[in-house]
């Protein structure tokens, strides 16, 4: 007698029907999982698409940053100022330190960033549009999620909101120094003055200051930051007579 199969024993109808039945199952809640997870994101895009659209007229009452900063410190310095009662070359200065062809793009410059990717930078490539973008609606940092959403953020930041807008919302959630955010706070933390009043110089030197700002100081800039206000004080000028600060002029 043979008994080399006595030891297996085949699945029955039985057996075959709950193994069917455990892959459907699975396979619908992976379904039902995808279509929340593609619901959620769809309603994050629409409040998010709802909140450009706000903000085109309402000011934001604060960003990510100044809310875990104000936690961290226990209070920030921060007051909204309008485009028009700042000094026009502050919003020269902030352009021709940190995005000098803004009013040439739709929220990404390509030729700043083929230049970034050439030598190998990690900053250097995102404009102010972006930065307003990552200031408002995100949070800082350099993860590929975050900057996702800032890539899909941009366009309709660009579309809805105006040059000066953009800029306008820029000088007053940027962080100046520590616990200090917008140019109204950093006029007065730094110079003494208002945002109407700074000059050429001090407008310089706040946006010197603008790319490391718990590190740098305008009342007491290192070298390096005095002469980066100096080049700042050349690019603002230039970028009057050239007309790159036509969009967001007077």
């Amino acid at each position: 007698m043979a008994y080399g199969g006595m030891g297996r024993s085949r699945p029955t109808s039985k057996t075959k029907s709950r193994g069917s039945a455990q892959r459907i199952g699975l396979g619908d809640a992976l379904r039902r999982m995808t279509g929340w997870a593609a619901r959620f994101a769809l309603g994050l895009a629409a409040a998010l698409l709802a909140l450009i659209v706000v903000y085109d007229f309402v000011n934001p009452p604060t960003t990510y940053t100044m809310w875990s900063e104000g936690r961290r410190l226990g209070g920030i310095d921060q007051e909204w100022t309008d485009a028009e009662d700042i000094a026009p070359v502050m919003l020269r200065a902030a352009v021709a330190a940190e995005d000098a062809n803004f009013c040439n793009h739709w929220g990404f410059d390509m030729a700043a960033i083929r230049q970034a990717i050439d030598k190998g930078a990690n900053r250097g490539a995102s404009t102010i549009s972006q930065q307003v973008v990552k200031n408002v609606f995100l949070w800082q940092g350099r993860s590929w999620p975050r900057k996702a959403l800032e890539a899909m953020l941009t366009p309709p930041v660009e579309a809805i909101w105006t040059k000066r807008r953009i800029l306008e919302i820029y000088l007053n959630v940027a962080e100046f120094g520590e616990g200090v955010f917008g140019v109204n706070a950093a006029a007065f933390h730094y110079f003494r003055t208002t945002p109407d009043k700074l000059s050429a110089h001090q407008a310089a030197l706040l946006a010197a200051v603008l790319p490391d700002p718990k590190e740098r100081s305008a009342a007491k800039p290192s070298r390096f930051v005095s002469r980066r206000a100096n080049a700042i004080v050349d690019g603002a000028e230039t970028i009057r007579r050239d007309g790159r600060a036509r969009c967001f002029s007077d």
